[in-house]
């Protein structure tokens, strides 16, 4: 089957809700394959954007309220907010990484005391009465386990954290924490099957295996080198996962390249069409693949950090990136600078300035728009 790279965007576009809006944020979040969570702020206008007359509010109230969402570690380790209905899905998919420790000998615990800490953590979140913030669950986990878990020897941001953290976030810890809701300015962490009843975790092989189904129904086609680095795997795991797949996929040619779709999923748009703002780590910037497609020309140069997507928001025109942009929020104003690598049309420029308004609604803001260039670097 031959393709065409517009016919792929075209239909990335669609299925990630930048054309048309999705119903609720559980879905579209689920369409995406997870939001990328780190900057909570961008993720909320990540799923917001998605949606018809959505706020950041509406985001927050689906994850703290109505528990629909899940703020979590998800693919390459980073949080994310995936779909509460999902996260048994993830936490088998995860664990069927292998792990990756790059601590010192005399820093990284050994695999009793990961497996002792994991249960300390989930033995602390399940009998709180309420969620637990860092300090108040490293008191819980060093009681169940010893002085040496909160040793302090593991390097983090010029300081040194206790021993036992190096695991949230990995593959020790999923299923057993996810965060919970701030309390003041600390974080606070959960457990997951309080905060979504029902939560039962997948078989690690067969969770995988469905990842990767969902993956090439958002981004397909694909290679299993495009999803190895979306999820930070090993390449010949995820090879071994196409190969398990190979009866359900078909393969398809694009400018000479063999990738693989889901057999049956072959209808696509005809063109890609609209102006988007996309935030800081936009889940269509980090997981779309190859980047010399989605980020033609200049783009690769402006919009990426070290061949990185997603430390830099995105001015997409027609699905690929074409500029960069930033936002200063002040109380109840954002003022928004957008720099277009080649001159808008009179179209795109209308486009704009009504992307620009809907940000505005989904910050509670009045927006002001300034086409210049944008002075902020990249975002670690």
């Amino acid at each position: 089957m031959q393709l065409t790279w517009r016919e792929v965007i075209a239909r990335r576009t669609t299925r990630h809700h930048l054309t048309s809006p999705g119903a609720d944020p559980a879905g579209v979040t689920a369409a995406m394959c997870g939001a990328h969570a780190q900057i909570m702020s961008a993720a909320e206008v990540s799923v917001a954007t998605r949606l018809d007359g959505a706020t950041r509010v509406d985001v927050q109230k689906a994850l703290w309220t109505d528990r629909t969402l899940v703020k979590t570690h998800g693919p390459r380790g980073t949080v994310h907010l995936l779909p509460a209905r999902d996260l048994g899905l993830w936490t088998g998919a995860l664990k069927a990484l292998p792990p990756a420790n790059t601590f010192a000998a005399g820093v990284r615990l050994t695999p009793g005391q990961i497996a002792e800490v994991a249960q300390a953590v989930d033995d602390a979140l399940t009998t709180a009465d309420d969620s637990l913030t860092i300090d108040e669950l490293h008191t819980e986990v060093v009681a169940r386990t010893g002085p040496w878990a909160g040793e302090k020897v593991m390097p983090a941001f010029q300081t040194l954290w206790p021993r036992w953290r190096q695991i949230v976030g990995s593959a020790a810890t999923q299923g057993v924490l996810c965060f919970g809701p701030q309390r003041g300015r600390n974080v606070t962490y959960a457990s997951p099957a309080r905060w979504s009843p029902g939560f039962t975790p997948w078989e690690p092989q067969a969770a995988l295996t469905e990842l990767v189904r969902r993956y090439l129904w958002s981004y397909g086609p694909a290679t299993p080198a495009h999803v190895a680095r979306w999820l930070a795997a090993p390449p010949r795991l995820l090879t071994d996962v196409f190969t398990e797949l190979s009866g359900e996929l078909t393969q398809v040619t694009i400018d000479g390249e063999q990738l693989w779709l889901l057999a049956g999923d072959t209808v696509f748009d005809d063109a890609p069409h609209g102006l988007r703002l996309l935030p800081y780590f936009d889940a269509y910037a980090v997981g779309s693949h190859p980047r010399h497609v989605v980020f033609p020309g200049r783009a690769s140069e402006r919009a990426l950090a070290g061949g990185q997507a997603g430390n830099f928001p995105v001015l997409l025109i027609d699905g690929l990136a074409a500029g960069v942009w930033h936002q200063r929020l002040t109380g109840r104003r954002v003022a928004v600078t957008v720099e277009p690598l080649t001159p808008l049309s009179a179209a795109n420029r209308a486009a704009l300035d009504e992307e620009v308004a809907r940000l505005g609604r989904i910050h509670g803001a009045t927006p002001t728009l300034t086409v210049g260039k944008v002075e902020v670097g990249a975002h670690a």
